[in-house]
């Protein structure tokens, strides 16, 4: 499963989405009110423990975590390479 699926059906499943279809990968999870800010911790304890990443402080910022799309880049960013 991509990082996108897996990402959209935890939104999904974690906050109240009426019609799942209406989440595009390049959906606002902020400006919709998907996600508030206590939901963001949420979708960011759940990046850090599916992909084994850890969110500093300094990345827990829109540009990373605003959209489906912006949290698989991320993720790949932060995923470790292996060796």
């Amino acid at each position: 499963m991509t990082v996108q699926a897996r990402a959209r059906r935890f939104v999904v499943e974690t906050f109240y989405v009426s019609d799942p279809s209406e989440i595009t990968d390049d959906t606002s999870l902020i400006t919709t009110g998907l996600v508030d800010s206590t939901g963001m911790l949420e979708v960011i304890a759940f990046l850090e423990s599916e992909y084994g990443i850890r969110v500093e402080d300094r990345e827990m910022v829109p540009a990373n975590l605003e959209t489906i799309n912006r949290i698989a880049a991320f993720v790949a960013r932060k995923k470790p390479n292996p060796s």
